[in-house]
């Protein structure tokens, strides 16, 4: 987002002259008085020093010259700390060159100065939250949408933020305004997705994240979320074709495990454990797959009438690996105990 238009600099005051005439003792008139200097000259060459500085950054950062710009944008600052639009520039380039403490600093700064400039406020709440302090981050942008109600990155970012504090109630009227505002975004239909499947309204997640797929690449993301939620509505179908083309473009042991679930919820068994074991072989601690094998593997041993003691001791291979890497599933404990 541009930066904001510069503050203007403070105008003089009025020059004020002595005007009066001085009486001599001989009763003749003095000449006029000498034009006495202006109170605010030292200001008004401070303030041209500082706006000469910005210039020049900014002519320097659009030719390439980032170091050269910095320099001159913490020039300005030091000569005069009140030019909000010399803390803007320098916080531009530290975000930009990754230093999120410095650009949190003069953006905070720049805050402080202007509180109604909105880029300022925006901007301390886009590096707050780069630094993944949310909650501060979450307090800047609704200052900054305070002043500019209807910006679309403003909208869109603060219902990020919400979601990550798993406050997805709050979110939702920010995650609706981004979509009304550019209904063409795919990554603002991929929050208000990922918005209403937090608040398990599945049916209009997959709404939202199949108009994200046309407007938008399909990244693993948001197949894996559209996948989930058709699977919370039990559309076990349409979740196995969306992970069969993750996998086909993606594979990971996240999207193979999800095949395997909904393989397994449509009674393609022999599928599943396929998928389950494709899982482990990318990563053999993925736990979930592990818990699929041992489910798989289980009920081979029960359809056998319990004499497939090999598929028995797969299984409980398995579900015993799977507690040894996350023991807190009582769901797994309880089989353990039981068939182990």
């Amino acid at each position: 987002m541009p930066p904001s238009t510069p503050r203007s600099l403070r105008p003089a005051l009025p020059l004020l002259l002595a005007a009066g005439l001085l009486v001599a003792p001989c009763g003749c008139s003095s000449g006029p008085a000498r034009e006495q200097p202006s109170a605010n000259s030292g200001a008004e060459a401070i303030d041209v020093a500082a706006s000469e500085s910005v210039t020049k950054a900014e002519m320097l950062r659009a030719e390439g010259n980032i170091e050269a710009a910095l320099a001159e944008f913490e020039r300005a600052i030091e000569v005069n700390p009140d030019l909000t639009v010399a803390y803007l520039g320098a916080g531009d380039i530290y975000r930009e060159r990754g230093d999120y403490p410095e650009a949190e600093k003069r953006y905070a700064q720049a805050a402080d100065l202007e509180p109604r400039n909105f880029d300022a406020q925006y901007k301390h709440g886009l590096t707050l939250q780069l630094l993944n302090r949310v909650s501060e981050a979450v307090r800047a942008y609704l200052r900054a949408l305070s002043i500019r109600p209807d910006d679309f990155e403003a909208n869109l970012n603060l219902a990020t933020a919400y979601l990550q504090l798993q406050e997805a109630a709050q979110a939702l009227p920010y995650a609706q305004r981004a979509v009304r505002l550019n209904p063409s975004s795919g990554p603002a239909r991929v929050n208000l997705g990922s918005v209403y499947a937090a608040m398990n309204r599945h049916a209009e997640a997959v709404t939202e994240y199949l108009q994200a797929a046309e407007q938008m690449e399909l990244s693993p993301e948001l197949l894996l979320n559209l996948a989930d939620s058709y699977g919370k509505i039990e559309r076990y179908t349409e979740m196995i074709g969306t992970l069969e083309q993750l996998v086909a473009r993606h594979p990971s042991a996240i999207a193979y495990e999800r095949l395997g679930f909904a393989r397994f919820r449509v009674k393609d068994y022999d599928s599943a454990l396929q998928s389950f074991q494709s899982a482990l072989a990318i990563d053999a601690n993925h736990y979930p797959a592990l818990n699929g094998v041992g489910v798989c593997q289980l009920n081979r041993f029960l359809w056998s009438d319990r004499r497939d003691r090999t598929a028995l001791d797969e299984a409980m291979r398995a579900l015993k690996r799977s507690l040894q890497i996350q023991p807190n599933q009582p769901r797994i404990v309880e089989l353990v105990t039981r068939y182990g």
